[in-house]
């Protein structure tokens, strides 16, 4: 028996938009997906310094339980110690290649103990709507990732930056292929997030963007954060 989690999705091309259901059977998270290896490692050290376990190689590829992606308005999660990250998805549906958006949302606290449990923690939230990635290659370093919270009862911009900071889809997929896997039909791939601006921290609500200035269109997905109470 294979676990999975089927919804209804819009892909949308040049030449229109069609609704139909995804079932999706693997998710995998690229973790120390950065562009430039030399800033790359000098987050890995800054990380180690408060006890984040540094990777073994990168980019690094986590499996998370298919069971925890989510195209729901609200996720639960424990106490207030976790946060979200925007990144680009990429999904095998029917043989093509789509992107779309999501967030890797994260228990901080756990994180300092091993970082798979941590994602593991979790649900992944995702936006519904996905492009061809074929649409979208050829000008890929001007897409924009972009996350908003609520801080203190505002809207305040959390993560704000051009997916041109992480490695190509197509590296991406080249790099999970020498890790010995593929993007097999019906796995979803997290490929990489940007820093948080005035630092990681915990929102009751989560909204991310993915938007391409040059075919003028964007993807986004809001929702709410609910912490469940610890007691002992």
């Amino acid at each position: 028996m294979t676990a999975k989690v089927s919804f209804d999705a819009t892909f949308t091309s040049r030449t229109g938009q069609v609704v139909e259901p995804v079932t999706v059977v693997r998710v995998i998270v690229g973790g120390w997906t950065g562009r430039d290896k030399v800033a790359l490692q000098h987050h890995i050290d800054e990380l180690a310094k408060i006890g984040v376990k540094a990777p073994q190689k990168t980019p690094t590829f986590y499996r998370v339980g298919v069971s925890r992606l989510s195209t729901a308005d609200a996720i639960e999660v424990i106490g207030d110690g976790s946060s979200g990250e925007v990144e680009y998805v990429l999904l095998r549906h029917k043989g093509r290649i789509w992107v779309g958006a999501g967030s890797d949302h994260t228990d901080r606290v756990v994180e300092h103990m091993g970082i798979t449990v941590a994602k593991q923690l979790c649900d992944k939230p995702v936006a519904t709507e996905f492009w061809p990635l074929d649409e979208v290659e050829g000008h890929w370093d001007q897409i924009k990732i972009r996350s908003v919270i609520s801080d203190g009862g505002r809207d305040v911009v959390y993560q704000d930056g051009g997916v041109a900071g992480l490695i190509s889809p197509a590296e991406l997929l080249a790099c999970l292929r020498e890790d010995g896997d593929e993007l097999t039909e019906g796995t979803l791939m997290f490929g990489g997030t940007c820093g948080a601006i005035g630092g990681v921290r915990f929102s009751p609500t989560f909204h991310v963007e993915l938007t391409d200035p040059v075919l003028d269109r964007s993807i986004a997905h809001t929702y709410a954060v609910l912490p469940v109470p610890i007691n002992g």
